[in-house]
């Protein structure tokens, strides 16, 4: 049976030394790597082991029982969030290691939300046990109370194979007919273990387990349990067509692309064509990765997860044999600019490494506004390894501006524009409609025209380069979103139009029309969830305050408290630095992006932007006369257009 199983937790909670004793006993590693002393499996990075932390996520493939696992290391600071949820976009089951020493922290709530919204079966090893002052009973009653009342306690189950009373009863309060069967009938190990696993599988429970992962203890019994009450149906699968995602992409040493690619259905040989949205491409290589090193395999089927040489345009969240694309719910809220001397390094160089980067981490997402570059980031050690990864691979040497917050922008109401692109021999013209939709839903597209004002290949051009980049506002340049542009009318030449012409209409027209239109400046709010000493309520409550914040009522557990609420995210990462020291680094912090909301100081924002919509995309047309193209501004277009719309 093949199982992709992922190891997750806070930083710092035991996480790489838990997989480490995993590989170790599963006999994946001959011997057994320690963070601190830099020669751990799955941390192979040098910047990895240089700062002690995971930073990207690293893959195993060893045996277990009867099983084939793939083990994806994720990393476990909340700056690499990013990276980890890439991970957890293909995972059967997920192994959520929580410290008994410093118990269910902010980054572990993050995790488990994030566990949540894809569905993965979640199993729970409560580590460190045997440090001072561990307390597993309150960790337990803490992790029901801030993660999940499911939460099922099978310490008992972990050394024996017969399931206590206790525990009978609450895999029972689950299942209405083994709570019958125990009042009659009687337990029965088979039925109830059958019955513990479809209510794992279906995240009915969470199974947890205790031990001491450096010392080896509880984790070979853990294992056994696994392996006992986790199950796949891949096998069944492998008949059906072709499906797979992938979930990332890494350049080798020699600097060849490499797609990390879990097959869900099917199977696929060397020498296959792989069906992509641009083409069939021929896979020339399939590798199985095993930490750093990798061994040839001539097919895959469904359950495995392969590493595929090239296949340019294929990103992670990307989908084949299915529709659409996996959205990633782990999004920046903060960008920064990227610093160098363009003498040493010319901009069009430093833009391909960032482009790679990229490519590995597509939230990065690069952007050049008016020769200046920046990139999308979760916070400042990001940041720190950027620095790093550019220096190492390629010799740059960079600085970052200052974190500035990411804007969006939409409008208020509906407004009409065009476009029109005619130098001489070429012809293209548009009209657009641009209005407000509803929050979250970015941008979209739908067609007014008739197929006999204006052929269907012309509309789908259109619409293809309506979706085909990110299109930025009039106020600060930032992205435009939560909006539908309708083609009210469209024109093309007979003999003169070709495809590019629409590209040139279409962008033109989308300019043009959000500079007649109410345009509205988003910011980004964000959720919060603070636990501290309940004797700085007071102080924190007045603070929360003063920013404005949305705040629910306080939860006392003893003499902790926990806030909970939302809040302008430009207010509350300034803030987010004051916290520590007023809560005397006693508190936790947890942060996550929320959603957009219309800014509350938009004008001081635009007018400090310094944004000029008119130099970057123009929103102006070209129009044809006397044997020569001449530009309209934007202001004049409509006297000068050539189609019109009745609605």
């Amino acid at each position: 049976m093949k199982k992709t199983v992922g190891i997750l937790a806070h930083v710092d909670a035991g996480k790489t030394t838990f997989s480490e004793r995993v590989l170790y006993l599963s006999r994946a590693i001959r011997s057994l790597g320690r963070v601190d002393h830099q020669d751990a499996f799955l941390d192979a990075h040098p910047l990895e082991k240089q700062r002690g932390i995971t930073i990207f996520s690293g893959q195993a493939c060893f045996q277990l029982s009867e099983d084939t696992i793939y083990w994806l290391d994720t990393p476990g600071h909340v700056d690499f969030s990013t990276e980890m949820e890439r991970a957890v976009s293909v995972m059967d089951y997920a192994i959520l290691v929580v410290s008994c020493a410093e118990g269910v922290q902010s980054h572990t709530e993050t995790v488990w939300r994030l566990l949540d919204s894809y569905g993965v079966p979640v199993f729970i090893f409560l580590n460190k046990i045997d440090r001072a002052g561990a307390d597993p009973e309150a960790v337990i009653a803490q992790m029901r109370k801030r993660l999940s009342p499911d939460i099922l306690d099978l310490r008992s189950y972990q050394y024996t194979n017969t399931m206590d009373e206790d525990l009978q009863e609450a895999v029972a309060g689950q299942d209405e007919a083994l709570l019958d069967a125990l009042f009659t009938t009687g337990y029965d190990a088979a039925t109830w273990q059958a019955s513990l696993l479809k209510q794992i599988q279906e995240r009915k429970c969470f199974p947890l387990m205790a031990g001491a992962a450096l010392e080896g203890k509880g984790v070979e019994e853990f294992l056994a349990r696994f392996t006992q009450l986790t199950i796949t149906n891949y096998a069944e699968q492998t008949t059906a067509s072709l499906t797979a995602q992938c979930y990332q992409v890494r350049h080798d040493a020699q600097g060849a692309r490499l797609c990390f690619i879990k097959l869900l259905s099917g199977f696929l040989r060397v020498k296959d064509e792989l069906p992509l949205p641009a083409g069939p491409v021929k896979v020339n290589e399939l590798r199985c990765y095993h930490g750093e090193k990798y061994k040839p395999v001539d097919v895959a089927e469904a359950g495995d997860i392969i590493a595929i040489p090239g296949l340019e345009g294929v990103k992670p969240g990307d989908r084949i044999g299915m529709e659409g694309v996996n959205q990633f719910r782990t999004v920046p809220m903060m960008a920064a600019d990227v610093l160098w001397d363009d003498k040493a390094v010319p901009a069009f160089r430093m833009m391909q490494a960032l482009r790679i980067l990229e490519d590995e981490d597509p939230s990065l997402a690069v952007e050049e506004t008016l020769g200046r570059l920046s990139v999308h980031v979760m916070g400042k050690i990001q940041l720190d390894v950027l620095r790093q990864l550019l220096l190492d691979r390629y010799g740059y040497t960079v600085t970052f501006g200052p974190c500035r917050v990411l804007y969006k922008e939409t409008v208020a109401a509906p407004a009409i524009g065009w476009g029109h692109y005619e130098p001489l021999r070429h012809y293209a013209e548009v009209m657009l409609r641009i209005s407000p939709t509803s929050p979250g839903s970015g941008v979209s597209f739908r067609s007014l025209v008739h197929v006999d004002d204006l052929a269907v290949n012309w509309q789908r051009l259109i619409a293809g380069h309506v979706s085909e980049k990110q299109h930025k506002g009039v106020l600060t340049g930032a992205p435009l979103t939560d909006v539908c542009i309708e083609l009210l009318s469209g024109r093309a030449h007979l003999k003169h139009t070709e495809g590019g012409d629409f590209r040139q209409a279409v962008y033109r027209g989308i300019r043009n029309v959000l500079m007649h239109a109410q345009s509205v400046l988003l910011e980004p709010i964000c959720g919060f969830a603070i636990t501290a000493p309940a004797e700085q309520y007071g102080t924190l409550a007045g603070a929360l305050t003063r920013m404005q914040a949305q705040t629910e009522p306080p939860e006392y557990d003893g003499d902790t408290v926990t806030l909970r609420g939302e809040a302008v995210f430009a207010t509350f990462s300034a803030w987010q630095e004051d916290f520590m020291a007023m809560t005397r680094g006693r508190g936790s912090l947890q942060v996550w992006m929320s959603r957009y909301a219309p800014c509350k100081n938009q004008q001081e924002i635009v007018e400090a932007s310094g944004y000029n919509p008119c130099a970057d995309d123009t929103p102006d047309s070209v129009f044809c006369a006397k044997g020569a193209g001449f530009t309209v501004p934007w202001d004049q277009v409509k006297n000068y257009a050539h189609t019109s719309w009745e609605g």
